[in-house]
């Protein structure tokens, strides 16, 4: 089929793509919990005619679109899972959550994705096959459920696609896609970039003794100010993190103390360290977590260090960047798609996939205000839902056609990080940390132990 035939064929769903939207920006449910959106999506697959790979006991999916010859697998995806931001007009007043990053646009393009791939005639000339993916909990939030979640054995990760790759549904995948809203307003209609940062999920929770906070505080110690001096000696550390390692730390607070009397006893943080590479993230978290230490240390207090491996750092496919580019101009025109070279100290965990396969992660107008913020909104639908519906049909089409020439050359250029999808997941079990960071000898000398 020529370009113009193959967007015709979203375009006959364009209803479906748009009541998909509405329906899920009107149910929002945060990662590990999109039950309403796994249940919809599924349904429309399956009125489609799809035989689903279901995750089971978390949500998602997976159904294949065979060619019916050999050939390379295109994984193309779509996120679930909302943000919270409370603030927002449109948050579920219960509980918070928003679509204030657009997953729900993501969802909508791959509602039409599915349907135009059972027209007839949308997979001639192809082989090879495509895998839809429908996948859980991209957005790193709610750690402390996540972690009750892995303790139980439901998960062995906090991100959706890297469960998702550990429990083997990204098995027999080459490359995989996806496109993600934006509310960029200059410049292309889509853009892809270098890549962007990954990240270790950090708890830190400081230890110390309880008192009277007018009448005895000498007794006490305090372990909002072991925690805070911490979090100063970090700040201390950010001019030795160099540049080109995009190093970010950005605490929370999350238990500060029980009462205003009391000095308090407990105080947990929680933050993220971020960086470029792994190595660059390893090193760097290690600065972070001997100042946590050496400060619980100075105030007689002590410090359990909990680190989680978050997402690795995305490298965005140069090559399949371009069949990408090359789609969306055949969609938007001329000039409207490029690959800027830009780096986002964000992170993804299609960082994770970009280990082990090619993968290229665009940004696409179509939304207004900030991203997680009160003020988001999917500003022009069609941009956002209807046409990532049609860039991706495009884009799986340019790769697996003429003899899946194009996939073979992305395959043939791509040098991965990690031999193997087991070398990879042994590699980030490796940052799993649970340790208490300060000891105390029987001769009353102190050892930090933070590694």
């Amino acid at each position: 089929m020529q370009d113009a035939q193959l967007i015709s064929l979203v375009d006959r769903h364009r209803g479906a793509i748009l009541s998909t939207q509405d329906f899920l920006w009107a149910h929002p449910q945060t990662g590990y919990r999109e039950w309403e959106a796994d249940r919809y999506m599924a349904a429309h697959f399956e009125a489609l005619g799809y035989r689903l790979t279901r995750a089971g006991d978390i949500p998602g999916f997976y159904a294949d679109v065979d060619t019916g010859h050999p050939g390379p697998k295109v994984a193309l995806l779509a996120e679930l899972d909302s943000l919270i931001c409370r603030n927002h007009p449109d948050a579920n007043p219960e509980t918070g959550a928003v679509h204030a990053c657009g997953h729900s646009a993501q969802c909508a393009a791959m509602a039409g994705l599915a349907a135009a791939l059972r027209e007839p005639g949308a997979l001639d000339g192809l082989c090879g096959s495509i895998r839809l993916m429908v996948v859980p909990a991209e957005e790193l939030i709610e750690i402390g459920y996540r972690e009750a979640l892995r303790k139980q054995g439901v998960i062995r990760y906090l991100g959706g696609k890297v469960e998702f790759l550990a429990r083997g549904f990204f098995d027999g995948v080459d490359m995989a896609m996806m496109i993600h809203n934006s509310a960029h307003s200059e410049g292309p209609a889509m853009l892809v970039g270098e890549g962007c940062n990954g990240c270790v999920t950090k708890q830190m929770t400081f230890t110390g003794v309880a008192a009277h906070a007018g009448g005895s505080p000498h007794e006490g110690i305090n372990a909002l100010y072991a925690a805070t001096a911490a979090l100063s000696a970090v700040n201390a550390l950010r001019e030795t993190f160099r540049d080109e390692d995009h190093i970010r730390f950005h605490p929370i607070i999350t238990k500060g103390g029980q009462a205003v009397n009391a000095i308090p006893d407990t105080v947990v943080v929680e933050s993220y360290v971020r960086g470029a590479t792994m190595e660059a993230i390893r090193a760097a978290n290690e600065r972070v977590n001997r100042a946590m230490a050496g400060c619980a240390a100075a105030f007689g207090a002590s410090v359990h260090l909990q680190d989680r491996p978050g997402y690795s750092p995305l490298l965005n496919d140069r090559t399949l960047a371009r069949t990408a580019c090359e789609a969306a101009e055949a969609v938007l025109g001329a000039g409207e798609a490029a690959y800027d070279g830009t780096w986002d100290t964000g992170c993804t965990d299609m960082g994770d996939l970009s280990c082990v396969m090619p993968v290229v992660h665009p940004y696409i107008k179509g939304s207004q205000g900030l991203g997680h913020g009160d003020n988001y909104r999917i500003a022009d639908p069609e941009m956002a839902c209807v046409v990532p519906a049609k860039i991706l049909l495009l884009t799986a089409h340019r790769l697996l056609a003429n003899g899946a020439a194009r996939a073979k050359a992305v395959l043939e250029s791509f040098r991965p990080r990690y031999a193997s999808r087991e070398a990879f997941l042994s590699a980030i079990d490796a940052l799993y940390l649970d340790r208490e960071a300060v000891r105390v000898q029987e001769d009353g000398t102190i050892l930090l132990d933070y590694k």
